[in-house]
């Protein structure tokens, strides 16, 4: 009788191994944004915030946020997302990340890593609840020491792990302030059709103010996000 040969793959199951991706843990996993930065996070309450500022160039379809170097018009005559570095500076690009207008953090392409957005301002405000109000949060979110905030770093205690740095602002002239001295922070929600709610902190209060009427959406702040 002859022998029927079946090719290998008539009759066999062939077992595929699982592809598992590994679960997300706020605190000790990181995040990366469509350049490759890696973001460590921290948990605060039940809320999970990158612990850095956000240096990402792209929004999450690959188009790239324009760049205004400090010699350019700041700001762009129309409604146009942008992205400046302070004084044009590595080394403060390399601590502070870069500063956005509100325009790009709201783009519907959006600059937030995929599962994560820019914060409303009701969650800023459940930040600060959380860390006792307006009178104390900023101590508890300032990173600590005089290295990158200037001398005296008035009550900061980073309890929570937030670690706000002072990356300064750019303002509706094209001028630069506050580096050292001050951190802005955009949230997603606008108070008027040019204005938008910020949080700012300083070098020398443990304080964390909201503000929204009388800054422009041209200024341009630090950023950070959170997790869906």
């Amino acid at each position: 009788m002859s022998q029927i040969i079946l090719p290998a793959y008539q009759g066999v199951v062939s077992k595929i191994p699982a592809v598992v991706t590994p679960s997300f843990s706020c605190g000790s996993s990181t995040v990366s944004d469509i350049d490759g930065n890696i973001y460590n996070t921290v948990l605060i309450n039940t809320q999970c915030w990158m612990a850095s500022n956000l240096r990402v160039s792209k929004y999450n379809n690959g188009t790239t946020v324009p760049e205004i170097t400090a010699s350019s018009t700041w700001p762009p005559a129309s409604a146009t997302g942008v992205r400046t570095v302070y004084n044009d500076l590595t080394i403060n690009f390399t601590n502070y990340g870069y500063l956005y207008n509100w325009y790009a953090i709201t783009d519907s392409r959006k600059i937030c890593p995929t599962g994560w957005h820019i914060p409303l301002d009701a969650d800023w405000t459940a930040l600060t609840t959380f860390l006792g109000g307006l009178g104390v949060a900023g101590g508890k979110i300032k990173s600590t020491g005089t290295s990158l905030w200037f001398t005296p770093n008035t009550g900061a205690v980073n309890s929570s792990g937030f670690s706000a740095l002072p990356g300064g602002f750019r303002n509706n002239d094209g001028s630069f302030g506050g580096i050292t001295i001050n951190a802005y922070f955009w949230s997603a929600t606008s108070s008027a059709t040019t204005t938008a709610w910020f949080r700012n902190l300083a070098y020398n209060y443990s304080n964390i103010w909201s503000y929204n009427n009388g800054y422009k959406l041209s200024l341009g702040f630090s950023v950070r996000c959170l997790r869906d």
